[in-house]
């Protein structure tokens, strides 16, 4: 990959790679850590990894470094905050994306993963599958879950309304 390739990917990819990131982690500074440590192993790797590759070579190398942070920090502290993010729907207007955010808040770290690379990203189940190290199946598996899990949120929610 040359630089000027390089240069490419960072304006096409950083946006989509970062948003990824972002709806998995929440906090920014560890979201722009995240990719900022892809696109430097992208570079690291430059000779390796061809032009046509690096947009699935970053989501990999983002996924598995967001996943590494994750197990370190141990930030998942949502089970606390749902009760307070239903109590507080009850008195206001809940808006859709507030909704599928509680209900992406409250899936595994892979069915979020893998329903936003899929739902978000645009993503086939055979790049998923070579993005988290996963089987095509399971990764089929994990989707219709997820969505099965955000479905039965989504009409909680509503009647909570």
């Amino acid at each position: 990959m040359t630089r000027k390739e390089y240069n490419k990917c960072v304006d096409l990819y950083s946006d989509r790679v970062y948003r990824f990131i972002i709806k998995n982690m929440k906090h920014h500074e560890d979201a722009q850590d995240v990719v900022q440590n892809a696109f430097e192993k992208l570079w690291l790797n430059r000779e390796k990894v061809f032009f046509e590759k690096a947009r699935s070579y970053l989501f990999t190398v983002a996924y598995r470094n967001m996943i590494d942070i994750i197990r370190k920090v141990k930030r998942i502290d949502w089970v606390e905050s749902v009760p307070e993010q239903i109590q507080k729907s009850k008195s206001k207007t809940f808006e859709l994306r507030d909704s599928i955010n509680l209900g992406l808040s409250q899936l595994t770290d892979t069915q979020k993963s893998v329903i936003l690379l899929r739902d978000y990203e645009g993503y086939s189940y055979k790049e998923i599958a070579k993005i988290t190290g996963l089987t095509e199946a399971q990764v089929k598996v994990y989707i219709y879950r997820a969505r099965k899990k955000l479905q039965q949120i989504l009409v909680s929610v509503e009647k909570a309304i």
